[in-house]
């Protein structure tokens, strides 16, 4: 195993692709089955996947297979990719992200998702994955998961970046708040420990 970035989850070192699950590769959902259940029998436990491969059916092909076993799986899931002719049913809009995670979660047949990606580049912005409005709602997305960054996390962000530092111009249009308005930063580190 070895951690997935510094999220403290372990992982795999190598994680089950499934974008050729379903009618764009193997149409035989019980063959895809038995692939999934082969790979965690050998001890893969990292699998990925995207509302937009085979039109969602992926996930549901995934979400079956993790019947019984999903709690032994880090799973990840994408958003961003056309689902539909409807120019809002794609993309990385705060309408469209709310929406489509309840899709996935639907399709997955679980409570959680592990890693949830932005598959593509936000519409209109060309130097970078994320739009304007696109982190705030991942931020929501984990609050309302109930997620708290402990104070060891953040204090490693302030490593990177010490509170007050002047990052300049970002290439993305989200500004953090946390760097913008100091009045949301956690309590300084001495303050916390005579707490």
């Amino acid at each position: 195993m070895r951690p997935l970035g510094r999220t403290g989850i372990q992982v795999s070192p190598y994680c089950l692709g499934t974008m050729l699950f379903g009618q764009v590769g193997n149409p035989d959902h019980d063959d895809c089955a038995r692939i999934i259940h082969r790979a965690v029998d050998a001890g893969i436990n990292f699998i990925d996947t995207a509302d937009v491969y085979s039109c969602s059916e992926t996930e549901e092909i995934v979400g079956r297979a993790l019947k019984g076993r999903r709690d032994d799986i880090v799973l990840a899931t994408k958003v961003s990719g056309p689902m539909g002719d409807d120019p809002n049913r794609a993309g990385n809009s705060r309408r469209w992200i709310v929406t489509e995670v309840e899709h996935s979660l639907r399709r997955l047949r679980t409570d959680h998702i592990d890693l949830y990606q932005i598959h593509r580049a936000h519409p209109g912005v060309t130097s970078a994955i994320i739009g304007p409005r696109t982190m705030e709602q991942l931020d929501d997305l984990l609050a309302g998961a109930g997620t708290v960054l402990g104070d060891d996390l953040l204090d490693r962000i302030d490593e990177i970046v010490p509170p007050g530092t002047d990052i300049g111009p970002l290439d993305v249009a989200y500004r953090p708040p946390a760097l913008t308005r100091a009045a949301l930063r956690r309590r300084p580190a001495g303050e916390r420990a005579a707490a």
